[in-house]
Formats: C-alpha cells, sequence, structure tokens
C-alpha cells in the first residue's frame, strides 16, 4: 500500500542512530497523525498486521466485562460484599480491573486528559522539540522499534520518566501546554499514593502483610505514556498497540471516557474494556507475577483503532526500585510447589523490556526457570 510522503526532514534524519555502541535501524516511520492529516486511503505496508494478527473476527468477547473494584469500600474493609475477595478474584482471574472512588480527584483527571490532547494537537514541528530516539522509550514518536521489518503501531506516543530522579529526562517534558510539567507532577503524585495503596491490599488478597511490598518501592520506578490513537482508514488491518504485557508491578491507565479502544487477552478472546467514567483500569505487570509465583499473572492486552475518532489514554508504570532482587517471595512458593521464576535485579529486567518489541508475553521468558 502506498504511503504519502508524511515523514519530516527531522525524522528521516533519525531513521539511524547509535544506541548502546551499536546502531539501530528502523526504517521509515510515519507519523500517523499526519498520515490522518493527509486523508490517505490507504496505509502503510509496515502498519498493516498479517491475517492472524489483526483485529476483530470471532476471537472477540464482546459481552464480557472486567471487573469493577471499589477502592473505598477497599479502604473501608468492605461493605456488603467483601470488597477484598472481589479484588482477589480479579487478581487471580483477569490480572485486570477498574477502580472506583480511587481517591483522585476528577478534575484532575479532566485537566490531564486535556493537556495530553493539546500536546498531541501541537504542529508536528512543535512536537519534534522532544524526540524519542530510534530504539528509546522516552520522548515523542514510537517506542519498542527495534528493526527495519517490523510492524509498526498505529498509535503516537509521549513517553517520561518520572522518579526516581535519575530517570528523567528534563529536556523531553514539553513546555507547551504551559500547565502540562505542573500537571502531571501533581497527577503522577496522586497515582503513585493510588498504586501504595493498591499493593497494600494485593498483598491482603494473598494473605501477606499489608506492608509486605513496600520496602521494594522506597525507590519505586515510575514512568507515564500518553498514547494518541488518530483515526485509521483501515482499522481492519492494523492495531494501534501491539500485544504485550507490562514489565510493572501495577499499572495504571487513564482511558478516553468517550470510546473504547483497550482490549484484554482471557481464555483466548480478545474483552473489550469500556470506560466508566473517572474510574481508573488497573493491571498487574510481569514484576507481580514473579513475586507471586505465578498466583497472579500479568495479562496480554492490546488497543485497536476507530475508522472515525481518535482515542486517548494515559499509562502509569509503577515498578519496584531497579535495585530490589526480584523472585518469587518464600510465603507464597508452597511446600512442593516448583519454584517457576529465578532471582534477578529489577533493574536487570528492565533493561531487557525495554530493549525487546512488544511480543505477547516472550519477555518474560526472561525469568522462567526452564
Amino acid at each position: 500500500m502506498a504511503s504519502a510522503a508524511v515523514c519530516s526532514p527531522k525524522q528521516q534524519q533519525r531513521q539511524e542512530e547509535e544506541k548502546d555502541g551499536g546502531v539501530v535501524k528502523i526504517g521509515r516511520v510515519d507519523d500517523v497523525q499526519e498520515l490522518q492529516r493527509a486523508c490517505v486511503d490507504d496505509v502503510p505496508e509496515r502498519y498493516v498486521r498479517d491475517g492472524d494478527d489483526r483485529p476483530g473476527g470471532a476471537n472477540v468477547c464482546a459481552h464480557a466485562e472486567i471487573p469493577v473494584i471499589d477502592a473505598g469500600e477497599l479502604r473501608r474493609g468492605g461493605g456488603d460484599v467483601d470488597e477484598l475477595e472481589k479484588l482477589r478474584r480479579a487478581c487471580q482471574e483477569w490480572g485486570f480491573f477498574q477502580v472506583v472512588n480511587h481517591g483522585i480527584d476528577g478534575e484532575l483527571l479532566d485537566e490531564m486528559e486535556r493537556l495530553s490532547r493539546e500536546f498531541f494537537m501541537l504542529p508536528l514541528e512543535e512536537k519534534e522539540r522532544y524526540p524519542m530516539a530510534p530504539g528509546g522509550i522516552q520522548g515523542y514518536g514510537h517506542a519498542f522499534v527495534f528493526s527495519e521489518d517490523q510492524k509498526l503501531d498505529w498509535c503516537n506516543m509521549l513517553a517520561l520518566g518520572v522518579s526516581p530522579a535519575f530517570i528523567r529526562q528534563p529536556k523531553l517534558w514539553p513546555t507547551t501546554p504551559a500547565d502540562f510539567t505542573d500537571t502531571l507532577e501533581r497527577y503522577s503524585a496522586e497515582v503513585r499514593a493510588l498504586c501504595h495503596r493498591l499493593l497494600e491490599h494485593i498483598a491482603e488478597t494473598l494473605g501477606l502483610a499489608p506492608g509486605t511490598f513496600a520496602g521494594m518501592f522506597g525507590d519505586a520506578v515510575q514512568a507515564v505514556r500518553m498514547n494518541f490513537y488518530p483515526p485509521c482508514p483501515r482499522p481492519d488491518l492494523v492495531l494501534g498497540l501491539s500485544s504485550h504485557s507490562d514489565g510493572s508491578a501495577v499499572t495504571v491507565l487513564q482511558q478516553d471516557a468517550a470510546r473504547a479502544g483497550l482490549q484484554v487477552l482471557r481464555h483466548g478472546a480478545w474483552v473489550p474494556v469500556h470506560p466508566v467514567p473517572h474510574a481508573l483500569v488497573v493491571n498487574l505487570g510481569d514484576s507481580l507475577e514473579v513475586l507471586t509465583n505465578g498466583r497472579y499473572k500479568s495479562v496480554e492486552h492490546r488497543a485497536v483503532t476507530n475508522g472515525e475518532q481518535d482515542r486517548l489514554s494515559i499509562v502509569t508504570f509503577y515498578a519496584p526500585a531497579y535495585d530490589v532482587e526480584l523472585g518469587p517471595l518464600p510465603e507464597l512458593v508452597a511446600d512442593g510447589e516448583a519454584c517457576r521464576y529465578r532471582r534477578f535485579k529489577h533493574g536487570e529486567y528492565s533493561r531487557h523490556y525495554v530493549t525487546s518489541k512488544l511480543e505477547g508475553k516472550k519477555t518474560l521468558d526472561f525469568a522462567k526457570i526452564n
């Protein structure tokens, strides 16, 4: 399929750059918003998925719903329904749930969404002031692209390291819109507090003390990524984001309130996650699967596109400190039970994860025994 000439000179210049002493050759990567603005009828071949990897079809289960957890009930210790038991089932059976009454002000959520959308609506030249290097994971562009023949996602990203301080790259934090940085700082602090509370409750569902995970997150790794999916002329042929699990302990996603696009893999079928106003979607990551010796598993998920409407999501990844040694907690390896994962520093896994393309749960092979 023909591609409109929408790569800017800066983008073309960055197609090959040095990384870790080598050269990352990723080929031509079009800005998908510019493709959409150019009103192309066909999408470039690099975005067209093979048949089995295309969205739609009989393997989409539109009737199932991921669980909804009331964080207010968790704080109060439950009401008529045992909310902690609901959380346990959600972690064990889904690895995904939506959280309501989470304590983050709706106005802050709306402001973060508004400013993120404003950023993506800026002219390409302005967004290119914050470039994501080929093979990189921070800045504006396409993450997880490492080869010239790799299929691309129909998505533009702005990804930023938040904490600890040394992972920040201040030159990649947008100065436009004017309130972006201040709002993101407040938003990240609130999400970080929510992650801390959720990990306490998750520990309780496992029969552990609420503070079991606290020591691992003293210098927690937190990053945020905004994904913008413009309308696509052939949404049946592309993916907005390839199927993958997250390398985090927990991930918090703020969905576009107006439309669905996130899908979760369960029992071999893709389940759409329908937005609930001001709810946040939470999923368990690879780090938590390792810590629980597989009792709770990270789950593959992906994003699909729309032929007429754009979609925005804001994702926060929350993971143990880089120097924390991960491995199954002794309390969760029962007598006679095999230890499924080896011990390693979280920083080792993080480096492995960010230098691998999104490909289901393949990155977790790094940690598996046998």
